[in-house]
């Protein structure tokens, strides 16, 4: 066995495991106790204390035992869940993670601080355990079990009534008359019996004996109820009585202790075996040979019958087994049904696996365009079908290794709940998380890189959006504030938006600020989107204190560096005493899209097909009229537009007729006048470099058919390069449309 790949498995599903910890405490903490979220709670736990385990973790075993003890008592009902447990267990799962991470990292030996930290918790921990009492008091309480089971476990049996104490085995024993005939000696297994344990109790049976007259010396008609007290399973007291085993009837119970130890294994059981019979032996609660007989007699019922007796009723009936474990054994067997149809279609893979996958796919589209571009050339319509149904083909393969790679947003938007819940407590605010679009799927890539600048975004809105709850309450809001995340799809990109329902910017007081900086000047004509996006530049900051969470002017201007890394674009909403809006808006994917090819001179530029609306060839006197101005009549409609030629510096002299290609981002119309449009094409994304990050409209490159590279243009800052200029000449010519913003 590959132990890194185990250990990378283990460290995967420790993770998902301690979320679902976390997810059920946060639950339990607003909730009503729910005896299936607390027993999932505890099987996290408890697997991963076992896992640990098994790769010599021992410190993470130690801790998790002193956490799983106490969610056992919870789940035992001794221990009722509080706001004040949860907050002890939530830092608990942190620490457990952070043990893995370490112990794996640094070879089991964690940090002596972080062993500290782990005994300042387990002490807070300890403070709300219940002394352990015995089986006995424990019953006489009622104990909570994961089934409902009674106190003692009564069997109908051949008329008599037998009764198991709870601290004891209860075994029924009926020799048959030949034992003694065929040399065995029904006190030698009593006495061998004796050394697996003690023998609390024996009641010798006679309803079998006959009249003195018809008795036959040589025949055996003893049975015996015993009550034996051991830590043996129930195959080893079984295997007691071997060799007499065709010559006896027995049935073995288990005491309520042992009774709830088979449930409970029967839940941590790992998945597998699905039928019946075959859990409750892997449990202990049944042996082979019970089983075998339980079979036998449900073939011999069945015979005359239109449906046979179920294999569980039958051994219950029997007394092999008790009607809880059954029922939990029943419960897992649907388990294991449910989930085995979702689980033969998931697959494990590893992130570079699909990273050199999603490579491989690239190079494929490139010598798939440089192929198609040798047919052209060559003029053989047979090679052009030929290779016309491979770009068809590598597309589809394309899309489906991309699809690979996307992941629903949901899974970071729900790490946010904690989050909401610490940072509310730490401000003594009340606050509200609301999720929606959690489903919307974009590059995992994307993810990964988006939950730094989303997480300072909610901390910012939390501290310096939403307001104290007296305060809401004096402007006629609810005391409860409410934050929402929600993501959604827009032409190409996704759009991810942080809004709060607090107190807004303040439009002249951000203003003021830019001005004492020197940001802005006196004499500028803003609109207000620009005032409120001036809180992106560095340094800035409208807050009057400095707290924990924010207040220094450092992170707005980050979360934009960021977002523009991903080829996204950040902007934002604002109505004071209403609330904010920040919308994200960003590619789905960083690897490969569809293009719309378009030349000027010689040089060929990459549109992301997403956003192209449209190609108007102009005309004439459009041509002509366009040379004075930046923008044109659009079917009635101002379309502002750039030149690439200018923007670029591109010698030679426009030909005779040129063409806008319409583009589209965040709801906003610009254009491009370009020389020729070359049609569309599938474009790998190649990074520039960091010789050529401070360049403005590029987003990248991409290599073309013919082994030229062409870049990809960054439309959202064309786009809005173009409506500030249209903007700034408007207003010009008519000041009062800077107010509106147009």
């Amino acid at each position: 066995m590959n132990i890194d790949q185990a250990l990378n498995t283990f460290l995967e599903e420790s993770r998902e495991l301690l979320q679902q910890m976390e997810d059920a405490l946060m639950y339990l903490e607003t909730a009503e106790q729910d005896e299936d979220t607390v027993n999932a709670m505890f099987r996290a736990a408890h697997t991963i204390k076992g896992s640990a385990g098994l790769f010599g973790l021992d410190s993470v075993v130690s801790f998790t035992h002193v956490v799983e003890n106490i969610l056992d008592q919870v789940r035992s009902g001794e221990i009722l869940i509080t706001p004040d447990l949860v907050a002890v267990l939530l830092p608990c799962s942190d620490h457990i993670g952070i043990l893995i991470n370490e112990s794996m990292d640094n070879n089991n030996t964690p940090s002596d601080e972080l062993i500290a930290e782990g005994e300042q918790l387990l002490a807070k921990l300890r403070t709300f355990s219940k002394p352990i009492t015995d089986n006995t008091d424990k019953n006489n309480e009622g104990e909570t079990l994961t089934l409902s089971t009674q106190t003692t476990v009564s069997v109908e049996m051949n008329g008599n009534d037998l009764s198991v104490a709870t601290d004891t085995w209860h075994i029924s024993l009926r020799f048959g008359e030949d034992v003694l005939r065929n040399g065995m000696d029904p006190a030698s297994f009593l006495r061998y019996l004796g050394k697996l344990g003690e023998i609390t109790h024996v009641t010798t049976l006679f309803d079998k004996m006959p009249d003195a007259e018809s008795m036959d010396p040589e025949s055996c008609y003893l049975g015996f109820e015993i009550d034996f007290k051991s830590e043996a399973t129930k195959k080893e007291i079984e295997d007691v009585f071997e060799f007499v085993r065709e010559d006896c009837w027995l049935r073995i119970l288990a005491p309520n202790s042992r009774v709830f130890d088979y449930i409970q294994l029967i839940c941590d059981l790992p998945e597998g075996e699905e039928k019946l019979g075959q859990i409750l032996i892997q449990s202990g609660a049944l042996t082979q040979r019970e089983l075998e007989d339980g079979l036998a007699r449900q073939t011999a019922q069945a015979s005359g019958k239109p449906e046979p007796s179920l294999i569980g009723k039958i051994l219950v009936d029997q007394g092999m087994v008790q009607q809880p474990v059954v029922d939990a054994a029943v419960a897992q067997q649907q388990n294991l049904r449910e989930r085995k149809p979702q689980d033969s279609r998931l697959i494990r893979v590893q992130a570079n696996k699909l990273d050199t996958l999603i490579n491989l796919v690239g190079e494929l589209v490139i010598a798939g365009a440089s192929a198609n571009l040798l047919a052209q050339r060559a003029g053989d319509g047979a090679l052009l079908e030929a290779t016309s149904t491979m770009s068809r083909l590598v597309e589809e393969i394309r899309d489906g290794a991309l699809q690979l790679r996307m992941v629903q947003i949901g899974e970071t938007f729900h790490r946010f709940q904690r989050v909401v819940r610490d940072v509310s407590k730490e401000l003594g605010k009340d606050i509200d998380i609301i999720i929606s679009g959690a489903e919307t799927e974009l590059d995992k890539t994307v993810v990964e890189k988006i939950s730094d600048p989303l997480m300072h975004l909610v901390r910012n809105s939390m501290d310096h959006g939403i307001e104290a709850a007296d305060l809401r309450v004096a402007q006629g809001k609810p005391s409860k504030g409410h934050l929402r995340l929600n993501a959604y799809h827009d032409s190409g990109s996704i759009v991810i938006e942080v809004a709060d329902d607090g107190g807004g910017l303040n439009k002249e007081k951000i203003r003021q600020k830019a001005l004492e900086r020197e940001i802005i000047t006196s004499t500028q004509n803003l609109s207000d989107k620009e005032i409120f996006n001036l809180i992106f530049e560095p340094g800035f900051s409208t807050s009057d204190q400095v707290s924990n969470l924010s207040g220094r002017g450092v992170g707005m201007d980050v979360v934009r560096r960021n977002i523009e890394a991903l080829r996204g674009s950040v902007d934002l909403d604002s109505v004071e005493g209403k609330g904010t809006t920040v919308r994200i808006r960003l590619p789905l994917t960083l690897a490969i899209i569809d293009g719309f090819l378009v030349g000027v001179s010689n040089n060929a530029y990459v549109v992301p097909l997403d956003m192209v609306l449209e190609c108007v060839e102009l005309t004439p006197e459009q041509q002509q009229s366009s040379r004075a101005t930046n923008y044109i009549n659009l079917r009635g409609e101002v379309l502002p537009f750039i030149r690439l030629r200018d923007l670029f510096g591109v010698d030679g002299a426009a030909p005779r007729r040129e063409s806008i290609v319409v583009m589209q981002y965040a709801g906003q119309q610009a254009g491009l006048m370009v020389d020729s449009l070359m049609g569309e094409f599938q474009t790998v994304i190649k990074p520039m470099g960091k010789l050529f990050t401070h360049l403005k409209g590029i987003a990248g490159s991409t290599i073309l058919g013919s082994g030229d590279v062409a870049l990809i243009l960054d439309v959202p800052s064309l786009v809005q390069r173009a409506v500030n200029a249209e903007t700034r000449a408007s207003s010009l010519n008519n000041p009062a449309l800077v107010t509106t913003g147009k």
